[in-house]
C-alpha cells in the first residue's frame, strides 16, 4: 500500500504580472542588512517541492541542477519543472536574484537544488521524500528545506533526516498549518515535528501569530508566512499564505548565516553550532514557545557580538 503525504495546504491570495521591490517578509527579518556582508554566495540549499519554473528570470541564474522523483514527465529524472506554483514560490523567498525588476529572495546568492517530490497536484509518496533526502545528501547540500508534510510518523522518514543531520546538513520544515491559534492544543504534522528538524511556524506581516500555525513543543522559531510576495508559474509572481511560506525565510536565512559565520569563523560550523546561531537571532512575540518556539527570526540581533554591526545599528533597526 502507497502512503502519501503532501505539500502543507496554502491559499493563493493574488497574482500579479509584475513587481520590482524588495518583499515584506524579506525585509521584517532582515535580510538586506545582511547583504553588507554576504548574500549567501556557495551555500547550497536543496527544495523538496513541486519542482521550479527553469525559466523565471528571478530564479534561472540561482538553479544548479535537480531531480525529479515523481511521475510527472513520465518520471524522467532529468525533468523537474513545476505545474503547481509552490515549488516555484519558495524558491524565490529563498533566493530570487537581485534584478532591475522582480523580487529578491533572502539569501539572492545561494544555489539551489530542486528536488521534485511532489507532483502537479502537490501529492506524493513518502517514497518519493526519502529518495529526494538522500538524494540531497549525496550531492552535499547545506541545507534542504521541505515545505510539506503529513500525519503519519514513517520510521524510514524520519531515519533519512537523522541521515541528513548527521551529515551536517541543516533540514528545516513547516510547522504545519492545522493550527486553531491556541496553544493549549497541539498539533502535529511530519517531518516538521521531528526534533531533529527546524520546525517553523508562522506570523502575519503585523508580527502577530497566525491562526492556522500549528502549535506544539517542536515549535523552533516563526517567520513571515501571510501574503507573502514571491515568484511563480510562467515568470508571474503571486501572494501565498501559510506556513509553507514562512520556511524558505528560514532557509534563507540559514544560508546567510552559513556563509557569514564561516567567514567569522574561519572555519565550517557543525549543524548544532549553525542552529545556536540561528536562535540567537530571534526575537520573542510574546506569546508561549509552543506557539513561537523562540520567536521570529530577525538576522541582526546578534550579528554586533561577532563585530558585524555595532550596537548602535542594532538599535536602530530594532526600532524599525
Amino acid at each position: 500500500m502507497e502512503r502519501h503525504v503532501r505539500l502543507i495546504p496554502y491559499q493563493v491570495i493574488a497574482e500579479v504580472e509584475e513587481v520590482t521591490e524588495v518583499p515584506k517578509g524579506v525585509d521584517m527579518i532582515q535580510a538586506p542588512k545582511v547583504w553588507e556582508k554576504t548574500k549567501g554566495k556557495g551555500v547550497t540549499i536543496a527544495i523538496l517541492d513541486t519542482g521550479c519554473d527553469l525559466t523565471h528570470p528571478d530564479l534561472r541564474e540561482r538553479i544548479i541542477g535537480g531531480r525529479n522523483f515523481t511521475r510527472d514527465d513520465k518520471g524522467i529524472k532529468e525533468v523537474f519543472r513545476d505545474y503547481n506554483g509552490h515549488g516555484t514560490h519558495v524558491a524565490g523567498t529563498m533566493a530570487a536574484t537581485i534584478n532591475q525588476k522582480g523580487v529578491v529572495g533572502v539569501a539572492p546568492e545561494a544555489n539551489l537544488l530542486i528536488v521534485k517530490v511532489l507532483d502537479r497536484n502537490g501529492s506524493g509518496q513518502y517514497e518519493w521524500i526519502i529518495n529526494g533526502i538522500y538524494y540531497a545528501i549525496e550531492q552535499k547540500v547545506d541545507i534542504i528545506s521541505m515545505s510539506l508534510g503529513g500525519p503519519e510518523d514513517v520510521p524510514e522518514l524520519h531515519e533519512a533526516i537523522q541521515k541528513a543531520v548527521e551529515n551536517n546538513i541543516l533540514v528545516v520544515c513547516a510547522a504545519g498549518n492545522e493550527g486553531d491559534g491556541q496553544d493549549s492544543t497541539d498539533e502535529f504534522g511530519y517531518p516538521g515535528s521531528y526534533n531533529e528538524v527546524i520546525s517553523v511556524g508562522a506570523i502575519n506581516l503585523e508580527r502577530q501569530i497566525s491562526d492556522f500555525t500549528n502549535s506544539n513543543n517542536e515549535v523552533d522559531l516563526v517567520a513571515p508566512g501571510e501574503n507573502i510576495l514571491s515568484t511563480y508559474l510562467k515568470g508571474k509572481y503571486a501572494k501565498l499564505s501559510g506556513t509553507s511560506m514562512a520556511t524558505p525565510h528560514v532557509s534563507g536565512a540559514l544560508a546567510l548565516l552559513k556563509a557569514l559565520t564561516f567567514e567569522s569563523f574561519e572555519r565550517e560550523l557543525t549543524e548544532p553550532e549553525i542552529y545556536a546561531q540561528l536562535i540567537k537571532r530571534t526575537v520573542p512575540l510574546g506569546n508561549t514557545p509552543k506557539l513561537e518556539g523562540n520567536g521570529m527570526v530577525y538576522l541582526t540581533t546578534a550579528d554586533y557580538l561577532a563585530g558585524v554591526f555595532d550596537r548602535k545599528q542594532v538599535v536602530e533597526v530594532m526600532k524599525v
